[in-house]
C-alpha cells in the first residue's frame, strides 16, 4: 500500500512538474487593468478570472490552446497560445475594446414601446425553462473572500472604545476549492477539500459555494442575504411592473446575436436592481449581467452592491448554459467603521446532465419592434397586459419543464458527491487548512494582487508570534481596560486568549435592583468560560446574591459542559438557593420590574425562594432531532414583601402583596418540596446542516419545528408534595412571502391530565406584559402575568407578519425613514380566560433598532384594554 501511494505521489508531482503556466494582463484601450475578466479554454470546462489588478494565470499542460477572454460590455477574444513545459511560462496580455451595440433606425412614436420591452418578455417567457433546462451538475470552485476597513473609529458611538484588532486594511482574506453538485429542484452539496484563511493556519473558511446559488436571476425574486425582503428579478414574471427597459444595442459574437438592455427602477423605493443585462436571441437566454444595489433599494447591511455574472456553453453537444463566474462587490459604512470587499467565484471541470438531452432550447422569433418608449413612461394598461397575456404561456411551460427536469434529476444520482448525508449540504474534509504554499501555487485559478500577497506574508509570518503568550497577553492588556460604558451597558470582559479562557461580569443593571421582597438587591455574579480547539467549551456562573431589606443571603452556581460538537451534547448544572419569579419565562427583567417599583409605584414582579438541585442533559438523537432530559428537587418557600420604599410616592397606588392573583385558585402555598422530572424533544424535518472538523453546523429547515414536552412531579419521594402530569405539543416556523414579508407563526396547546397535586410556580404560564416596555414582541403584550396561568387545558397561538418596508416604502416622506410595518395576533384559550385575543400594528426600525407597537385586547368579543409597546426591534 504504501508503495502504491508513493507510486501516486510520484505521478502527480511529475504532472505538476510538467504542467505549464500562461499568465498576462487584460486591459482596456486605455491601458486600464480589468479586475475579474474571465479567462476560459476554448472547448474545455478550464477557465479562470483576472485580480483585482487585471492579472491572470492558467496552469495547462504542454500543447496549443485557444483562449476566450470576456469582460462584460466588452467584445470576447479569442488568442492562441502554445503552453511550454516545466516552469516556463507563457506570457500573453489581452486588450479588449467596448462592444459595440448598434442600434437600427427607427420612427419613434410617443405611444411606441422600446424595443427591449419585447425581448424581455420572450426572456420572461422562457424564464423557468432556462432555470431548469440543467437536470443536475457537478463542478469545481474557486471562492476568494476579502474584506477591508478603509476608516476605523476611536469609539463606538462615543461610549465604547475599538479594540486594537481593529484597524484600516484587510481584516480577512481566505480561498477555498470545493466540489460542488446540484440537482433539481434545488439539492445542493458541497465538499470543501481545500481552506486557507490569511494569517491563520488553524482556520477554516467559511465560504460556501452554495450560497451563490441564490444569485440566480432566473428566479423571481433574489435571496442574496443582503436585505429581508429580497430582490426582483429584472426578468421576473412581473419585472415589467418593476423595471424601466432600454435596448442600448446588440452585436455579433461569432454566431449569437447579443442584446445590451438597460434596466432602472421604476421607483427608487422597490427593491430592484440597476444596470444592464445581455440576453441571447433566439435563445433568450442571459448571456451576463451587470446589475447594482444601493440603500434605495432596501440593502440593510452595506451601503452599495456589485453583481456580475457570465454564463457559457456547458460542454457536451446540448444547447445548455452555466455560470462560468461570478463576482459580487460591497461598501459598507456602520458605527463609524466604514469597508469594501468582495466575493469572486469560479466554476469548472463541470459534468452536466441536461433535462432534455440533445434538444436545443426553442427559438421564438419576436415581432419587429417599432421604437422606443419615453424614458419616463409610467406603468401603462398595455404593459400590465403584456405580462398577464403571457401568464397562461408561462403556467403551462413551468408545469411541462418541472415534470421532466425532476425526471431527469431523479436519474443523475452518479453526478453527487458520495460522503455527504441527507440533509448534509456542505462536508468540509479534515485537512482541508494543511496545505502549503506550492499547492496554491498550482490550484489557485486568480493570481494574488500585490495587496493580498502582502498581506499573506505579514499574517502568517508573524501568526507564531501573534499567537504567542507575550503578543496575546500584550493585546489582552489593551483589550482589558475598564470601561464605564462598557460597564454600564454591556458588562465588563476580561480575556486570556492565549488560554481561551474569559470571565464575563454582568453589568451594573443586572448586579443592583429593587424589588419589594429583598429591597435593594446586590447579586454579583461572573461567569468564566474555557473553550478547547474542537469547539468543546464549559462554563461556570457562581452567584452571591443577597437582599438587603428581607437579610436573605442566597449563593447559587450553575455550570454546564458542551463536550461534543458534533452531536451538540451537553449537560448542566444548577445548584444552591435562588429567588425566583413564579413564571419563570416572564418579559418583566429585573431592571424593568425596579424602574415601575421605584418610579410608579407597581410592583409587577412575585417572587418565591427556591432551594436544591437541577440536573440536565441534551443532545442532539439524530439530524433535526434535539432531545432535552432535566430532573430536579428543590424546596421551594413563599416570600413576603419586606419594604415599601420608593423614588416617587402616589398615594393612589400602593403596592400589592407578594401573592399572584389568579383566575383559577388561590396561589399561597407557604411550603413545599418538589421532585420534578422533564423530557423534551424538538424535530425539524429536513435539516440542512454544514459537517465541519471542529463540529456540526445547523442551518434550519423549509419545514415547520415540531415541539413535545412531558413534565411530571413525582410525589411521595424525597419527600415531594407534588404529583402532576403536564403534556404539551407545539409547532413553529417562519414563513417567507417574498416582496411581501416574512410571517412567524408559533403555537402550543397541553394539559393536565388526571388528578393534580401541584402548587402555582408548577402551573402553565403564559408571559405577559403590564409595562409599555416590550422585551419580546413574539409573546402577549396587555395580558397580565398570572392571572390565567392554568392548571387546566390550554390553546396559545402567536402570530407576527413583517412587511419589511412593503407597505411604508411607497410613502415618499416615510421612505426616508425607512421604517418598516408589522402587525400581530396573540391568543390564549383556558377555562378561565375564555378567548383571549390581541391584535397589534406597529413599525420597526424606528432609529433602525426600537420598534412600537399598539395594542388592542379582547375577551369574549369585549374590548379589554388597549396598550403602546416599544423594544427592540431590527
Amino acid at each position: 500500500m504504501r508503495s502504491v501511494l508513493l507510486l501516486i505521489c510520484f505521478l502527480l508531482s511529475a504532472f505538476v512538474a510538467q504542467a505549464g503556466i500562461v499568465r498576462g494582463l487584460v486591459s482596456d484601450p486605455k491601458g486600464q487593468a480589468l479586475a475579474f475578466a474571465n479567462v476560459a479554454v476554448r472547448g474545455t470546462t478550464t477557465s479562470t478570472a483576472t485580480n483585482e489588478q487585471g492579472n491572470y494565470q492558467l496552469r495547462l499542460t504542454p500543447g496549443s490552446y485557444e483562449l476566450v477572454f470576456q469582460y462584460v460590455g466588452y467584445k470576447p477574444q479569442q488568442a492562441s497560445v502554445k503552453v511550454a513545459g516545466g516552469d516556463t511560462a507563457t506570457v500573453l496580455n489581452i486588450t479588449l475594446v467596448p462592444e459595440s451595440y448598434q442600434l437600427r433606425e427607427v420612427v419613434v412614436r410617443s405611444t411606441d414601446k422600446d424595443p427591449a420591452y419585447t425581448i424581455v418578455q420572450q426572456a420572461i417567457q422562457w424564464r423557468n425553462y432556462h432555470q431548469r433546462e440543467v437536470a443536475a451538475f457537478k463542478a469545481r470552485t474557486y471562492i476568494k473572500t476579502l474584506a477591508r476597513f478603509t476608516d476605523v473609529p476611536g469609539k463606538i458611538m462615543g461610549l465604547v472604545k475599538v479594540g486594537p484588532d481593529f484597524k484600516p486594511g484587510i481584516f480577512y482574506l481566505s480561498e477555498t476549492v470545493s466540489e460542488m453538485s446540484f440537482r433539481q429542484p434545488n439539492v445542493v452539496q458541497e465538499r470543501m477539500i481545500s481552506s486557507r484563511v490569511s494569517g491563520d493556519t488553524k482556520g477554516i473558511s467559511f465560504n460556501r459555494a452554495s450560497a451563490g446559488r441564490g444569485l440566480n436571476f432566473y428566479q423571481n425574486v433574489l435571496k442574496s442575504g443582503f436585505s429581508e425582503r429580497g430582490f426582483v428579478s429584472p426578468i421576473a414574471a412581473n419585472g415589467p411592473l418593476f423595471y424601466r427597459y432600454e435596448l442600448e444595442g446588440s452585436t455579433q459574437q461569432g454566431s449569437l446575436l447579443i442584446h445590451k438592455i438597460k434596466v432602472t427602477p421604476r421607483r427608487r423605493s422597490d427593491p430592484v436592481f440597476s444596470g444592464h443585462i445581455y440576453i441571447v436571441d433566439g435563445t433568450w437566454r442571459l448571456h451576463s449581467v451587470s446589475l447594482n444595489l444601493t440603500k434605495d433599494a432596501q440593502l440593510d447591511y452595506v451601503d452599495n452592491l456589485h453583481i456580475e455574472q457570465i454564463f457559457a456553453p456547458a460542454p457536451g453537444p446540448s444547447d445548455v448554459w452555466v455560470m462560468q463566474s461570478q463576482k459580487v462587490t460591497v461598501g459598507f459604512t456602520a458605527l463609524g467603521f466604514k469597508g469594501n470587499g468582495y466575493i469572486t467565484a469560479i466554476l469548472s471541470n463541470y459534468k452536466v446532465t441536461p433535462t432534455y438531452p440533445n434538444r436545443p432550447a426553442p427559438t421564438v422569433v419576436p415581432p419587429a419592434p417599432a421604437s422606443k418608449e419615453p424614458a419616463d413612461a409610467p406603468v401603462t394598461r398595455e404593459t400590465v397586459a403584456d405580462v398577464k397575456k403571457q401568464k397562461p404561456k408561462l403556467q403551462g411551460l413551468s408545469a411541462a419543464v418541472r415534470r421532466q427536469s425532476k425526471q431527469a434529476a431523479r436519474d443523475t444520482s452518479g453526478l453527487g458527491l458520495g460522503k455527504l448525508k441527507r440533509g448534509e449540504v456542505m462536508l468540509v474534509e479534515k485537512g482541508v487548512n494543511e496545505r502549503d504554499t506550492s499547492y496554491w501555487s498550482s490550484v489557485r485559478p486568480i493570481p494574488l494582487t500585490a495587496e493580498e500577497e502582502k498581506d499573506y506574508q505579514v499574517k502568517d509570518s508573524t501568526e507564531v508570534i501573534r499567537n504567542s503568550r507575550p503578543y496575546q497577553d500584550s493585546l489582552d492588556r489593551k483589550r482589558n481596560e475598564l470601561e464605564v460604558g462598557k460597564f454600564l451597558l454591556t458588562g465588563y470582559v476580561y480575556n486570556q486568549t492565549f488560554y481561551k479562557r474569559q470571565w464575563y461580569v454582568a453589568p451594573v443593571f443586572n448586579i443592583l435592583n429593587y424589588n419589594t421582597v429583598e429591597g435593594v438587591v446586590v447579586n454579583p455574579q461572573a461567569t468564566f468560560t474555557q473553550r478547547t480547539d474542537d469547539r468543546r467549551v464549559w462554563s461556570v456562573t457562581p452567584s452571591l446574591r443577597y437582599g438587603v431589606s428581607n437579610k436573605l443571603f442566597s449563593p447559587s452556581i450553575s455550570a454546564y459542559w458542551q463536550f461534543d460538537a458534533v452531536k451538540l451534547a451537553r449537560v448542566s448544572i444548577r445548584a444552591g438557593r435562588t429567588i425566583e419569579n413564579f413564571d419563570p419565562s416572564s418579559q418583566l427583567t429585573p431592571f424593568i420590574n425596579s424602574y415601575y417599583t421605584l418610579l410608579k409605584n407597581r410592583n409587577y414582579a412575585k417572587l418565591y425562594r427556591r432551594d436544591g438541585l437541577e440536573l440536565g442533559y441534551q443532545w442532539e438523537l439524530v439530524n433535526g432531532l434535539t432531545v432535552q432530559a432535566t430532573a430536579s428537587y428543590f424546596d421551594r418557600q413563599e416570600l413576603y414583601n419586606t419594604t415599601n420604599k420608593l423614588f416617587v410616592d402616589k398615594p393612589e397606588i400602593g403596592f400589592t402583596p407578594n401573592a399572584p392573583v389568579n383566575a383559577e385558585r388561590s396561589t399561597s402555598f407557604g411550603r413545599s418540596q418538589a421532585l420534578t422530572t422533564e423530557l423534551s424533544a424538538s424535530f425539524r424535518p429536513g435539516q440542512r446542516f454544514i459537517t465541519r472538523p471542529d463540529g456540526k453546523f445547523n442551518l434550519g429547515s423549509k419545514y415547520p419545528t415540531f415541539q413535545f414536552r412531558w413534565r411530571q412531579g413525582v410525589g411521595s419521594v424525597l419527600g415531594s408534595d407534588v404529583r402532576y402530569t403536564l403534556l404539551e405539543a407545539g409547532i413553529r416556523h417562519s414563513v417567507n412571502l417574498g416582496l411581501l414579508g416574512t410571517s412567524n407563526y408559533r403555537v402550543a396547546a397541553g394539559f393536565f391530565p388526571g388528578s393534580q397535586r401541584l402548587d402555582f410556580m408548577d402551573f402553565r404560564h403564559f408571559s405577559g406584559n403590564r409595562t409599555y416596555l416590550a422585551s419580546d414582541f413574539s409573546q402577549f403584550q396587555l395580558l397580565d402575568y398570572y392571572r390565567f396561568s392554568t392548571q387546566d387545558r390550554f390553546l396559545e397561538a402567536h402570530y407576527n407578519h413583517h412587511f419589511n418596508g412593503f407597505l411604508l416604502n411607497k410613502i415618499p416622506l416615510l421612505r426616508r425613514l425607512k421604517w418598516q410595518e408589522v402587525a400581530s395576533l396573540n391568543y390564549l384559550t383556558t377555562p378561565a380566560a375564555n378567548h383571549y385575543l390581541e391584535l397589534g400594528v406597529g413599525v420597526e426600525h424606528v432609529f433602525k433598532i426600537l420598534r412600537v407597537d399598539f395594542y388592542t385586547g379582547l375577551q369574549s368579543g369585549q374590548r379589554v384594554g388597549t396598550g403602546l409597546r416599544v423594544g427592540i426591534g431590527f
